[in-house]
């Protein structure tokens, strides 16, 4: 189970790497076209932000509520509140997407709070590296 939660861990960390990379080619492909007369309103969609879209209100809340089922079966020092940090930094980011929309400066909180996801499931991640008892000196 150890592994299991690390892998989770680690697939929400890149999950949010994914949402950073598709949120700037979708915003990039959106002045591309603007640029060439194109323009840009409430039906415009491409698939930068499709992708994010998917990432970030489907897979990484799954994946984040997965981590948070496995952390109370899994072996991992501290293991249950790193996973529940995560979700509740999950939970805010999606509350903060939806809120931007009505202020939009809290769009900038949306994306800081992306790096403090990422940087919880990577302490997460990095906790199912450590076992929970003291190892047994080797005698010489």
């Amino acid at each position: 189970m150890r592994s299991v939660y690390r892998a989770l861990s680690g697939l929400i960390t890149l999950g949010v790497v994914v949402q950073l990379a598709a949120i700037a080619a979708a915003w990039f492909l959106v002045l591309d076209d603007v640029d060439n007369g194109g323009v840009f309103d409430n039906n415009s969609q491409n698939w930068g932000h499709v992708l994010h879209s998917v990432v970030g209100m489907m897979v990484i809340p799954l994946l984040a509520i997965a981590l948070l089922v496995v952390s109370f079966f899994a072996p991992v020092p501290g293991g249950v509140k790193w996973a529940a940090l995560t979700f509740g930094a999950v939970v805010l980011q999606i509350v903060l997407a939806f809120a931007s929309y009505s202020v939009a400066g809290l769009g900038a909180l949306h994306g800081l709070n992306a790096l403090a996801v990422a940087g919880l499931a990577q302490m997460a991640g990095r906790q199912a590296g450590k076992s929970g008892t003291t190892p047994e000196p080797v005698a010489a």
